[in-house]
C-alpha cells in the first residue's frame, strides 16, 4: 500500500499544556517545523504535518498516524520559539508519549528539538530512532534519504545520535547553514490558517505571524543557550525577507509580524536597505522585534525601523544594576539601555524590557536598582523572569550542582528558582507580582500627570488608565508588605 505521506511531521508544544499561553490566545505556528517540511516537500518527498497548537494531547496523533501511516515520524521542534527553548517538561513528556506512539506502528521517528539535542540519551531511550543535533534540515534530507536506500550505516552524517553497538552514538557537529535564501519559503499552506487567525482576533484585536531574517547569535551572554543555531549570525537578505512579507500580507491577511530572531537586523546597513524596500514595495504591516540597547542608540537605525513598521521593539535590558550586567556577561550599560528607550520613544517606537531576577550575586540593592530603572524608563511592557539554567551554558554550569530533582519548569508561568540565592523562590514569585504591580502604578500615574497637563487631548482609554491609579496604589502596597514578609523567612 502508498503510505498517503512519507513523512509525518509534529512538533511537541500543545498550547494548553501552557495555562499562561493559553489564557493569552495568541500562539504562533511552528515556524521551524514548517522550513522542515518545506524543504523536504521541495526535494519530492509527499509529507503531512499534524500541528498541535490546539490539540488536547499527543494521543490525538494516533488517528493521523493511522490515515497517513507514515514511514517516518519527525517531531520538529520550532527552534525560534523561546518557549521550546525552555524545555517546559509538560512538552517533554508529550513528546515522549508521541515517539511511544508512533514506534508501535512502525514509524522511523526521528527528533530535532533544543531539548533533544542537549538530552539525546534519553530521548533514545524513551523511543527515538534518531536525534537531530543542532541545526536540523540538512541533516533530515541526508538521513531520509539513505533509510530510503537501505543504507544502515549513519555515521557520515554530521549532527545526528543514535544508537549504535547497543549505546547511543553522536556523529561529528553540523556547520551551520550559511545562504538562509537558498531555504524555500516555510510551508505556510500546512497548518490552519484560520485557527489561529481567530484566536488571534478574539484576544488582540488583529492578527499576527511570525517570522525569522536571522539565525545564530555571537554575542556571548553566558546565561543564553543556543543548542541549534549556535553562536554563528547568518542573515536572509531584505529582498527575500520582503518576498514572503508580502506572501504573509497578501495572501494570509497578517496584519502584524513577530520578527523572532535573537536580534533583528545586526548585519550593518541591513535595516536601513530592508527600510528602503519596504517604501518601494508600497507595504503597510506593523512588527515587533528583538534587539539589544547597544544597537538601538543610533538614530539612523531607529529611524530606518520606525518608518519600516516598526511599533515595538523587546531589548534585554535584564537588570538595572551594571554588576550583574557585567557577571551576565550582556556587553551593555545601563546607559545604553536608558539612551536606546529614550531613541525609540522619540521615534514613535515602543520600548519593551525582559528582566531577570535572580541571578547568581542579586543582592537587595540590585533588585531596587532594577526596579528603579522600570520606574524611570515606563517601557511600554515588560516580561518578568528568574534566571532559568540551560544545559550548554557557563551560567548552567555555575549551578549544576545546587540542581537536584528539579531542572525544567513545568510551564512557562512556573517562575521557580531552580537553585539556591540570595533568596528564598517564593521570594522571587512574590517579586515578580510586586514589580508588575509597581510598574503599572506608574504607568497609570504617568497618564495621570498628562491627563491634568492637557485634559483637553484625552479619551476614554487615558482616563480609565490614569484612574486605575486609585487600584495600583493599594494593589502595590500590599504586594509590598507581601514581599517584606518572604523576605524575613
Amino acid at each position: 500500500m502508498k503510505h498517503p505521506s512519507e513523512i509525518l511531521f509534529t512538533h511537541s508544544y500543545f498550547l494548553r499544556f501552557d495555562p499562561k499561553q493559553w489564557e493569552l490566545g495568541q500562539p504562533y505556528p511552528p515556524l521551524g517545523t514548517l522550513y522542515a517540511a518545506a524543504m523536504m516537500r521541495q526535494k519530492g518527498y509527499r509529507i503531512s504535518l499534524f500541528d498541535t497548537m490546539f490539540s488536547t494531547g499527543p494521543d490525538e496523533v494516533s488517528a493521523i498516524l493511522d490515515y497517513m501511516q507514515p514511514r517516518f515520524f519527525v517531531i520538529y521542534d520550532d527552534g525560534f520559539n523561546y518557549l521550546t527553548k525552555m524545555c517546559l517538561t509538560n512538552m517533554r513528556e508529550a513528546a515522549f508519549r508521541m515517539c511511544r506512539l508512533a514506534k508501535a506502528r512502525g514509524c522511523k521517528v526521528i527528533i530535532s528539538s533544543s531539548d533533544a539535542t542537549d538530552h539525546y540519551e534519553e530521548y533514545l531511550s524513551k523511543g527515538a530512532d534518531y536525534v537531530i543535533i543542532g541545526e536540523a534540515e540538512q541533516t533530515l534530507l541526508e538521513l531520509i534519504d539513505q533509510l530510503k536506500t537501505g543504507e544502515k550505516d549513519h555515521s557520515t552524517i554530521a549532527g545526528l545520535a543514535f544508537i549504535k553497538d547497543n549505546i547511543p552514538y553522536k556523529t561529528i557537529s553540523r556547520a551551520v547553514l550559511k545562504d538562509l535564501d537558498s531555504l524555500p519559503i516555510p510551508a505556510w499552506d500546512l497548518i490552519d490558517m484560520d485557527a489561529y487567525r481567530q484566536s488571534w482576533l478574539a484576544n488582540a484585536g488583529y492578527f499576527s505571524l511570525n517570522m525569522s531574517t536571522t539565525r545564530g547569535c555571537p554575542f556571548k551572554c553566558n546565561w543564553c543557550a543556543k543548542p541549534i543555531y549556535g553562536s554563528r549570525y547568518n542573515s536572509r537578505s531584505p529582498q527575500n525577507v520582503v518576498q514572503e512579507l508580502k506572501l504573509l500580507a497578501r495572501v494570509y491577511n497578517a496584519e502584524h509580524i513577530w520578527f523572532c530572531d535573537d536580534i533583528f537586523g545586526l548585519k550593518p546597513g541591513w535595516i536601513v536597505e530592508f527600510a528602503r524596500l519596504i517604501q518601494q514595495e508600497k507595504l503597510s504591516i506593523r512588527f515587533k522585534i528583538q534587539s539589544r540597547a547597544d544597537l538601538l542608540t543610533d538614530t539612523e537605525i531607529v529611524t530606518a525601523l520606525a518608518v519600516s513598521g516598526c511599533e515595538n521593539v523587546w531589548i534585554g535590558a535584564e537588570s538595572g544594576s551594571q554588576k550583574i550586567l557585567d557577571a551576565m556577561d550582556k556587553g551593555i550599560t545601563v546607559a545604553q539601555i536608558k539612551d536606546a528607550t529614550i531613541a525609540m520613544k522619540k521615534a514613535g517606537i515602543k520600548p519593551s524590557f525582559f528582566i531577570q531576577f535572580g541571578y547568581p550575586g542579586e543582592d537587595k540593592n540590585d533588585i531596587v536598582l532594577t526596579i528603579k530603572m522600570i520606574n524611570q524608563l515606563l517601557p511600554h511592557e515588560i516580561g518578568i523572569s528568574v534566571s532559568y539554567p540551560l544545559p550548554g551554558t557557563v551560567f548552567y554550569e555555575r549551578v549544576k550542582a545546587e540542581l537536584q530533582q528539579k531542572t525544567n519548569w513545568t510551564d512557562s508561568d512556573e517562575m521557580a528558582l531552580m537553585f539556591s540565592n540570595t533568596y528564598s523562590p517564593s521570594f522571587y514569585k512574590q517579586l515578580h507580582r510586586y514589580v508588575h504591580r509597581n510598574y503599572h502604578k506608574h504607568l497609570a500615574k504617568n497618564s495621570l500627570f498628562k491627563l491634568m497637563k492637557d485634559p483637553l487631548h484625552t479619551n476614554v482609554r487615558s482616563i480609565k488608565k490614569a484612574l486605575s491609579f486609585l487600584y495600583y496604589i493599594p494593589a502595590t502596597y500590599i504586594e509590598r508588605f507581601k514581599l517584606s514578609q518572604f523576605e524575613k523567612a
